[in-house]
């Protein structure tokens, strides 16, 4: 019975859009997860102004008709291409409401609405036909609070709690040239419409910047973790958190590869991993990491080709070990390259010390003069490696666990000097090996994580 319970819950978070979980029951599924601290928040805030202003200027004006009775007649209306201009905004704050959303104030936006008035004036006295161009200048302060929800598999944003103040409404009929009683009598009427549609729209148009926001935002993770056949689903499992100090965000973080979804039902995140002193802060699981490093070692990715310079260079590293003859009189000839490649997938999984990888990597030391291998070895590597992030550039640190060569053979065949090669290739896998598998200068700001991780465990 608990095994069909949770295979009903798994199946029902294929579809996230239609049912997202609480926080805490959607934990256990969460492989990704996303924390802005509010110091953060402030930085984002300084933007919002940009956002605003997009939404004035991209909001669409309809036009409006009516009429009004007035005297012995009546007034027909209509208020055409209303359009935004000199426009600008004073400054914006915010705060973050525990449990209920985001306060957002606009204040001081200054704007001037230029549109046409096509009127009639019909009585049994008279019949006026008139096209008057008018122009509204305005003060007003606006109020929004944002609640993110769960939509779509998707962070969504609902707007629709949105105030506009106008502090000011002045109208202007081509310069003032109109008759006084025309001014009066639209004043009412203009400033009114002008109300009334501009609240409407802007408000919209907010909603509507905020998820294309939103969903640029997620489309860009997405592509930013995926590469060639791997890609990751950060579809949220819940809709994101509030509270006073930061906003968080819950993604399932499955590995996709070659049209397969990995499974994550046992995830162990809990919002005490993460800390507060950063302005944003990942939490990712091993059941993210590990099958991405299962589909990076089927899809050919864990292998490498050393040749030239690059391979001089790295067996200058000074060793205890002296270097036996054989292996020089392989590396100093010509055309000599170094190939690794993981034999087994590597696994992966994290502890208080650091995040542990452990994989069987498999070594050729080629020559051209050669068909066969000079050497063929394979080594059982486990390492802890920790990660730091600075300049815009991922920073491993490994240290070697354990070392293993379970596997040597030679084109010369069995020799004596087969034991100090063993230990020669283990101290180099050690010292030489490792430091080049997390030196990889891939690792940049701007490519994909995958990509980074890849890179980052190569050869191990």
């Amino acid at each position: 019975m608990e095994r069909s319970a949770a295979l009903l819950l798994v199946l029902a978070l294929v579809n996230v859009s239609c049912c997202c979980l609480d926080p805490p029951a959607a934990y256990r599924f969460t492989g990704a997860v996303c924390r802005l601290t509010y110091p953060a928040a402030v930085v984002l805030n300084e933007k919002t102004t940009e956002v605003i202003q997009a939404a004035f200027q991209h909001a669409k004006y309809p036009s409006i008709e009516g009429q009004r009775s007035i005297g012995f007649g009546t007034v027909k209306y209509g208020f055409h291409n209303l359009e935004i201009h000199n426009l600008s905004i004073g400054k914006s704050e915010f705060e973050l409401k525990e449990n209920e959303g985001i306060g957002i104030s606009i204040s001081n936006v200054s704007a001037v609405f230029k549109g046409t008035i096509n009127y009639g004036y019909g009585s049994w006295l008279l019949d006026l036909k008139q096209s008057v161009d008018f122009e509204v200048e305005s003060q007003i302060d606006l109020v929004i609070n944002p609640k993110l929800y769960c939509g779509k598999g998707k962070v969504a944003a609902d707007t629709s709690d949105c105030y506009l103040t106008f502090h000011k409404l002045k109208l202007l009929l081509q310069g003032d040239r109109e008759p006084g009683w025309l001014k009066r009598m639209f004043t009412d009427i203009v400033t009114f419409t002008v109300k009334l549609v501009v609240k409407s729209q802007i408000c919209k148009e907010i909603n509507n910047v905020s998820n294309i926001l939103a969903d640029f935002i997620q489309e860009q993770a997405e592509q930013f973790l995926s590469d060639g056949d791997i890609g990751v689903d950060i579809s949220v499992t819940s809709s994101p958190i509030i509270k006073s100090d930061y906003i968080e965000s819950y993604h399932k973080g499955l590995v996709i590869y070659n049209n397969t979804k990995s499974d994550l039902s046992t995830s162990v995140f809990n919002p005490s991993q993460l800390p507060e002193n950063r302005m944003l802060n990942f939490w990712i699981s091993d059941g993210l990491l590990d099958p991405l490093m299962s589909a990076a070692h089927h899809d050919g990715r864990l292998i490498r080709n050393i040749s030239g310079t690059e391979l001089t260079d790295l067996f200058q590293t000074e060793l205890s070990s002296a270097r036996p003859e054989v292996l020089n009189k392989w590396l100093s000839s010509e055309g000599t390259m170094l190939k690794a490649r993981s034999v087994s997938v590597p696994h992966l999984w994290t502890t208080t010390e650091g995040t542990s990888v452990r994989s069987v990597a498999g070594v050729e030391l080629l020559l051209d003069s050669q068909d066969m291998p000079a050497l063929y070895f394979e080594t059982d590597v486990t390492v802890i490696v920790n990660a730091s992030y600075a300049e815009k550039k991922l920073i491993l640190k490994a240290t070697a666990e354990r070392i293993s060569i379970t596997k040597i053979s030679t084109s010369e065949g069995p020799t004596e000097t087969e034991e100090n090669l063993r230990s020669y290739l283990q101290e180099a896998v050690e010292k030489m090996g490792i430091p080049k598998v997390i030196s990889c200068k891939s690792v940049h700001h701007g490519q994909a994580v995958s990509m980074s991780i890849m890179c980052s465990f190569r050869h191990i």
